[in-house]
């Protein structure tokens, strides 16, 4: 039973909630280094935040789940979630999602009253979610995007500094592409499965329209990343360090592209599954966050790029 409550939880996707911590990572290089008592209350409240959102989207998994548990069992692989696969019943499901975003809320508290309006609205998006906007095409991936937004916002929130609008935009456009390639993967396993009956809510059911949809958003998020690196105000906060995050815009690339294969093959959409199972995302991702730290941290990197750059 245990198990199968820490398999409704989902928490392999907690790593989704990374970007609460995001404003924190590109706070630090700048005005973090100011205090080591400001850094240490900041880097507190980030991590509340953080845990806050794991509990309100582990208790929205729980709910969704009991929710979609009829339509869950046509499909060959999310037939074998707890409540579709009859494990745990829809009733002690939803009783668990109700307890952890009340709890979600409790602990966002203690990071700031702001923090808890954020998850305040990140739970009613969940509601709106499953109230209908799931069902909607296009709709439906924009709302879970929407949800990741107030993630970083939260994030911000939480550390008292300000909401970049090229923070959003990156995420935005990169949870859009995450979203589409989740339903691209579900088409593919169900579309390899010859007796399955199980059709998307959404009514996702053409490979081509959910090809470019894959191919705007996948686009839009190099680009954003690349405009953010190359932007006036990025320069202002990290000078020739903004320099080397753009160096580093073939790694978001290669992940990109490669999160698009793994969907084509009708491999798990899990970040997590792709981290640990596919040696080119893993070592790309780890390339990528050693290059962000890199240039945003050491001090030997900043000046070789000011050589470099000519800076």
């Amino acid at each position: 039973m245990m198990l199968s409550i820490l398999r409704l939880l989902r928490p392999g996707d907690w790593i989704k909630n990374i970007f609460v911590l995001v404003p924190l990572v590109f706070w630090l290089p700048g005005a973090g280094r100011a205090s080591a008592v400001d850094v240490a209350n900041k880097g507190g409240a980030a991590a509340l935040a953080f845990v806050a959102f794991c509990l309100a989207a582990s208790g929205w998994y729980a709910i969704n789940d009991a929710l979609d548990a009829k339509e869950d069992r046509l499909h060959v692989v999310k037939r074998r979630r707890p409540v579709a696969s009859g494990a745990i019943r829809p009733g002690v499901a939803i009783a668990i999602g109700i307890v952890l975003a009340g709890a979600s809320i409790a602990v966002a508290s203690a990071a700031g009253a702001g923090v808890s309006w954020v998850i305040g609205a990140y739970l009613c998006l969940q509601v709106l979610y499953n109230a209908g906007l799931k069902r909607v095409p296009f709709v439906d991936v924009a709302t879970i995007a929407s949800g990741f937004c107030l993630r970083a916002i939260g994030g911000a929130v939480a550390i008292s500094v300000p909401v970049s609008i090229w923070l959003l935009l990156c995420v935005f456009f990169l949870t859009t592409y995450l979203g589409f390639i989740k339903r691209t993967c579900d088409l593919e396993s169900a579309a390899r499965d010859s007796g399955s009956t199980w059709k998307q809510r959404a009514q996702y059911g053409d490979l081509a329209e959910l090809n470019w949809l894959l191919s705007v958003s996948g686009g839009l998020t190099v680009l954003m990343y690349l405009m953010y690196t190359l932007s006036a105000h990025a320069n202002s906060l990290f000078g020739a360090r903004a320099m080397g995050l753009a160096i580093l815009s073939p790694l978001v690339l290669t992940v990109v592209h490669r999160f698009y294969r793994r969907a084509m093959a009708g491999l798990s959409d899990s970040p997590l599954a792709a981290l640990l199972g596919d040696r080119i995302v893993g070592c790309a991702s780890l390339a990528f966050a050693l290059g962000v730290w890199g240039s945003l941290y050491s001090p030997a990197v900043e000046d070789l790029l000011k050589r470099l750059l000519l800076v």
